[in-house]
């Protein structure tokens, strides 16, 4: 199936107006899809491999979590948007809506695509968020290392699922792992049992009482205290700089 410019062309169909502008080529698989009221389709083919950007930094973990989305070693901190929070009241109301309305009739139908507007907005400002992220992170970096969360078991907390859902973990990790290829940076996944929150930075020793409340860590070995989201060669980080 032939595409370019602002049109492809389907099977039966005939050609179909786009509208991102494409490069010009072929391809034998495509999939249609439609979210709220908008189609939308998707395919893959080759284009030429980026070349690696030269002066980037040689290595930086990345510290995942609900309060601070993402947190470098560089000391560069994503705050977490928070979308479905701050639309929850939003969401709630259009439910609602819903109710009253008779089945089968136009105003139900109505509802609902309202409904599935605001579900579609909420995951595509995400989407966006997550992508600005991972392309930062690829981009500036030659070696990245992240820990192997288990996302599903997380969502088991019945106090914290919503918030985790919300950030869009799982999201994170995938885009990381396919832009880790296309610009030839190396992705390490830590494994999750190793206790790194729990040993200190300097000495090594190994706090076992440290529970999630516990935003600051000390160490009783040899007496530091810094935040666990930050490193204590910049206690003031930059927050939220990595889109510069």
């Amino acid at each position: 199936m032939p595409f370019g410019g602002n049109s492809i062309k389907l099977p039966t169909i005939g050609w179909v107006k786009l509208h991102e502008g494409l490069s010009h080529g072929t391809t034998c698989k495509v999939t249609i899809s439609r979210i709220a009221d908008d189609w939308y389709i998707a395919f893959s083919y080759y284009q030429k491999k980026p070349v690696p950007i030269v002066d980037i930094i040689p290595a930086v973990g990345v510290d995942l979590g609900i309060k601070t989305l993402a947190t470098l070693s560089r000391v560069v901190i994503f705050d977490n948007a928070k979308y479905l929070a701050k639309n929850l009241k939003q969401l709630a109301h259009l439910h609602q809506e819903l109710q009253p309305k008779v089945k089968g009739s136009n105003n139900l139908n109505k509802a609902k695509r309202k409904l599935q507007i605001m579900h579609r907005r909420i995951a595509f400002l995400r989407k966006d968020l997550l992508h600005k992220i991972t392309n930062y992170i690829c981009k500036n970096h030659a070696t990245i290392v992240i820990e192997d969360l288990n996302v599903s078991g997380m969502l088991k907390n019945g106090k914290l699922s919503q918030a985790i859902s919300d950030c869009g973990l799982h999201e994170l990790k995938r885009q990381l792992e396919c832009k880790s290829k296309k610009f030839g940076c190396e992705l390490i996944i830590a494994d999750r049992w190793y206790a790194s929150s729990k040993l200190c930075s300097t000495c090594g020793d190994k706090h076992e009482s440290l529970t999630l409340k516990d935003r600051v860590y000390k160490c009783y070995n040899c007496g530091l205290s810094i935040d666990r989201m930050l490193l204590p060669t910049d206690m003031e980080g930059r927050r939220g700089s990595g889109f510069e």
